[in-house]
């Protein structure tokens, strides 16, 4: 036999040494970066004050080249508080979009929010953090103003958080409005009494199980909780006629949670203007009272790990989504 194809036979297992040694590399490499990087880069830090009372971000320059700054803030998707992260669980786009508006508030050189809206709206709470996080922006300083400018949606709880701006952009294809409030959930009682499922429930009063998928629905349970509903949505009402400068009385027809066109909102009032990222541009400088701006937007410095491994699946998380199935919530949602 010749030697050459001999040693042929074996270029197989050293393929595979090859590739296990790459490997027993890389992974060395990831847990380097795990105990060295992690942690990110150092920010700074006072004894006077917490991270998450002065949030720190790095600031990219994002548009214009006047001397007046402006922030850029987006919020895109569902107002949810549980967001599917990946590998590193789920990820809090409330939390993050409440910390760069805190952090405008912090940095006495902003003068507006340009805020960008996209979303169908979400969880009442969150939409509403959002939005008194807004209103504490401009109380802070006199002339600090909001443009916000809907892109495809600002729906039910993404109008809830557009509202506190002095002026509402919308695209010509955009969609606003439905103001209400929506609670749903299933009843499978005679599903399962078709298949012989049972429900045992241990209880300290007749309401501790209001809405049981298991048991009929109790028209005084309903009733109940139709009072908490519409409580959310007379204080929707009443934020929106605040912000909007209209009057109730005028606004609550338009509140059956139905949604507008942008033509539609502008000829109700709900928003100001039809246009694109330069009209929002340019209203949130005739506000300021000057003809250029500086706009910035913030950044948040990811460790190597986060960059390599990181997925930004922007979905409802699985415990979320199991929550919601479980437990009946009041949400700011368009739900078409």
């Amino acid at each position: 036999m010749h030697p050459s194809s001999s040693k042929g036979r074996y270029w197989p297992f050293w393929i595979i040494i090859i590739a296990l040694a790459a490997t027993l590399a890389l992974s060395l490499l990831i847990n380097l970066t795990a105990v060295g990087l992690l942690a990110g880069s150092p920010r700074p830090s006072s004894d006077s004050w917490g991270e998450d009372e002065f949030p720190q971000f790095s600031e990219t320059h994002s548009y214009g080249a006047g001397t007046t700054k402006v922030v850029r803030i987006g919020f895109t998707g569902i107002l949810t508080r549980q967001l599917d992260g990946g590998w590193f669980g789920t990820v809090d786009p409330v939390e993050d979009c409440l910390r760069q508006i805190r952090a405008a508030r912090q940095d006495d050189e902003v003068a507006a929010i340009l805020l960008e809206v996209d979303s169908p709206g979400g969880e009442v709470t969150a939409a509403d953090e959002i939005h008194r996080e807004l209103m504490l922006f401009k109380e802070s300083r006199p002339g600090r103003r909001i443009v916000a400018l809907v892109h495809d949606m600002a729906a039910s709880g993404g109008y809830y958080i557009s509202v506190p701006a002095d002026r509402i952009v919308a695209q010509p294809t955009a969609l606003v409005g439905s103001i209400g409030v929506i609670m749903q959930s299933l009843n499978i009682q005679g599903l399962s009494e078709k298949i012989g499922v049972t429900d045992t429930t241990i209880k300290s009063g007749k309401n501790k199980d209001m809405l049981n998928p298991f048991r009929p629905v109790d028209p005084e349970q309903v009733a109940m909780l139709q009072e908490s509903v519409d409580a959310m949505h007379d204080r929707f009402v009443d934020l929106v006629a605040q912000g909007r400068s209209l009057r109730k009385s005028d606004l609550k027809p338009l509140a059956d949670g139905r949604i507008f066109t942008a033509d539609e909102a502008l000829q109700h009032k709900l928003v100001d203007a039809i246009g694109y990222w330069d009209e929002a541009f340019d209203e949130t400088a005739r506000l300021l009272g000057v003809e250029d701006l500086f706009v910035v937007t913030y950044q948040v410095e990811k460790t190597f790990l986060e960059q390599l491994m990181g997925v930004q699946a922007r979905l409802p998380g699985l415990q979320s989504l199991f929550s919601a199935a479980a437990t009946p919530r009041r949400l700011y949602l368009w739900r078409p």
